[in-house]
């Protein structure tokens, strides 16, 4: 064989020799390489929802005065303003609509206002003094007692509590088609805020997040926290209904119930049998699995609480609010000013007797 070609033929070898050794290099060696290497971002479920940044179009299309409010409350309120903005461009092009209804009367639905609402769901008239008993949404957003449907700072305030009522800022989508009953309308609207946002898109809570709940259930301190939590998560998105515990709807101390339940263990059934039953601890001190109580609601005190939520790490909770706060979610409880105190069920006698026996049956 000609001399360059044999040189030829093994540095070729030589190659194809090393390029085998690559594809099978020994897995001890392959733990120099990092982890993340070809996988996708995790989830910040640090809570929150970012400061969503106005595109240009939202600032040249938007009146500064419109955008503002719709800011303004939608961070009151914790709906997103770009969601509450895209509502207001598709309902009157932000209150410059001459259509009847906008800025006097009602249109043929008998909708009113720069949000268009009907004054049925407004609360019966077109303006409210909403120290008075109504029912609707109505509502002050500029302090001067009144809730005037044809207000922009009234209505827009009324839009985002009703949005939030009915699933904001987690299920938009849902929240969007109560507020008008039209799939086409929910797409509509959405395509909006996303133009109206700087980077183009509707953001969510992260604890809204699905990918969210395993960094908390692996994070439990035992087996059956874990099992707690997983229960209390998947509920997520379902209404408030005052005395339930499942599976469709709960009320603050129905899901505690069901989530212990779902783990084999009997604790209380409400609020105010759940406070004296688990043992009291220090508020730093709370775990996944610990309750956190507060004054709230009618005949409650400072030792007689009212709504309670369920920690699922520190300063967060899952719980469920009250009919007209949104579905069920993960909130945080650090900032609420009404903490009564801190409660671990898991310590108690008889949830004790119970776990004794639950671990003697799986031996």
């Amino acid at each position: 064989m000609n001399p360059s070609r044999t040189r030829v033929a093994l540095l070729l070898g030589a190659a194809g020799a090393l390029l085998l050794a690559l594809v099978i290099v020994s897995p001890v060696l392959l733990t120099g390489i990092p982890s993340f290497v070809g996988g996708g971002e995790q989830p910040d479920c640090s809570g929150g929802t970012r400061d969503e940044e106005a595109s240009d179009q939202a600032a040249s299309d938007i009146p500064a005065d419109y955008l503002d409010l719709y800011r303004e409350h939608g961070e009151k309120v914790g709906v997103q303003w770009n969601i509450l903005a895209a509502v207001g461009k598709r309902e009157t092009d932000h209150g410059r609509s001459d259509l009847p209804g906008v800025k006097s009367g009602t249109n043929y639905a008998g909708a009113a206002g720069p949000m268009q609402f009907l004054i049925s769901t407004w609360g019966g008239k077109a303006r409210i003094d909403v120290s008075s008993r109504f029912n609707g949404y109505a509502s002050d957003g500029d302090g001067d007692g009144i809730g005037d449907v044809y207000n922009p700072a009234d209505a827009i305030l009324g839009a985002a509590r009703m949005l939030k009522r009915n699933g904001a800022p987690e299920n938009v989508r849902r929240a969007l088609f109560v507020y008008n009953r039209a799939w086409w309308y929910v797409d509509q609207v959405e395509a909006i805020a996303k133009r109206y946002a700087k980077s183009g898109e509707v953001p969510v809570p992260p604890q809204a997040d699905d990918s969210c709940d395993d960094p908390l259930v692996e994070a439990a301190p035992s087996d059956v926290v874990a099992k707690i939590l997983t229960y209390a998560l998947a509920q997520r998105g379902k209404p408030y209904l005052w005395g339930g515990t499942g599976p469709d709807a709960f009320d603050c101390s129905g899901i505690i119930y069901a989530a212990y339940r779902a783990a084999g263990l009997s604790i209380p059934r409400t609020t105010f049998v759940q406070w004296p039953f688990g043992v009291k601890i220090e508020q730093g001190s709370e775990q996944p699995g610990d309750l956190v109580f507060f004054n709230s609601g009618p005949g409650t005190s400072a030792d007689n609480p009212g709504h309670v939520g369920m920690v699922v790490s520190k300063g967060k909770m899952i719980e469920a609010r009250c009919r007209l706060c949104g579905p069920i979610k993960v909130t945080g409880y650090e900032t609420r000013g009404n903490i009564v105190g801190f409660t671990r069920p898991l310590q108690h006698p008889d949830v004790q007797a119970q776990l004794k026996k639950l671990q003697s049956a799986t031996l």
